[in-house]
């Protein structure tokens, strides 16, 4: 009786060893994969800050992801009451930073193309008045909003810094890499390069950048509908699944709770994504 309650002592030991070794190498995984987490997010994210002009602590940045996670995914739990939801939430939130950012970025760049025409319309008059390129541009600066402001107020300062007009013009093409923004650098270095009349060149340039931005705001507004027929294919069978979840609970049990369920939620999300690529992919016309 002895040696079996000992035999039993020692399986259990035994399994109790086993598991704080596995507990600990799971926290040790965790640990590392959240260090390089950690890492990965601050240095891009300071990256993207500087790209805006933002001088903040990607830290704190990173703690506030974190907490937003955590948050949605304990909102998600109380709510719907199954982890299956939260999961999904939890990692969802994750590219959340990366999505405002591309978000951010773009609406940037087309409020940077709309400032343009009238830039450059001020740049043409001013040396039709006879000041110089750098005292129109700062005149510009002076007068002009951000983005636009920001942007040609660092081609003059890397210009004080003794870079060519031309690296200056490079740099903006590379921090706007838009083909309003390259239309406006390589006229301006043909104009340059050959001696030619500045101011008439910016002129023509910015009535071409004024047509083709008229022609693109005409577009957005016929691919209105497409884009809203986007998003109602894409939010109404999650709205019938969460109605019907709470009028037929029994049936939408087998939904959530087995694998069949889970492979038909994996389809419909399949399908949802590609409905949504083949919408915006009709809908989106280049000028």
């Amino acid at each position: 009786m002895s040696n079996s309650f000992d035999a039993r002592l020692a399986v259990l030991l035994s399994i109790a060893a086993a598991a704080g070794l596995l507990a600990w190498l799971a926290a040790h995984a965790g640990s590392s994969a959240l260090s390089r987490y950690r890492t990965e997010f601050t240095e891009r994210t300071r990256f993207q800050a500087q790209e805006f002009f933002l001088f903040v602590d990607a830290r704190h940045l990173f703690i506030g992801n974190i907490a937003v996670m955590l948050l949605g995914a304990a909102a998600a739990w109380l709510v719907t009451g199954k982890l299956l939801v939260a999961l999904p939430v939890f990692f969802a939130l994750a590219l959340f930073p990366r999505l405002l950012y591309a978000r951010m970025r773009s609406r940037r760049r087309q409020k940077f193309e709309q400032q343009l025409p009238d830039a450059l319309m001020m740049l043409s008059g001013g040396l039709r008045a006879g000041v110089g390129l750098n005292a129109a541009m700062q005149q510009l600066v002076s007068e002009a909003h951000p983005p636009l402001a920001q942007e040609f107020l660092l081609m003059l300062r890397e210009q004080r810094l003794g870079v060519t007009l031309e690296q200056s013009l490079n740099n903006l093409a590379r921090r706007m890499p838009t083909q309003t923004t390259v239309l406006v650098v390589s006229a301006m270095r043909i104009a340059s390069d050959t001696g030619g009349g500045l101011a008439e060149t910016l002129e023509r340039t910015a009535h071409t950048i004024r047509s083709r931005l008229q022609m693109e705001g005409k577009i957005a507004a016929l691919t209105a509908q497409g884009k809203l027929q986007a998003w109602v294919v894409s939010l109404l069978p999650v709205l019938l699944m969460l109605v019907l979840d709470q009028m037929e609970k029994e049936a939408m049990h087998y939904l959530w709770h087995t694998r069949l369920g889970w492979a038909t939620l994996a389809g419909i999300g399949l399908l949802e994504a590609l409905g949504i690529y083949v919408i915006r992919r009709i809908i989106a016309i280049d000028v």
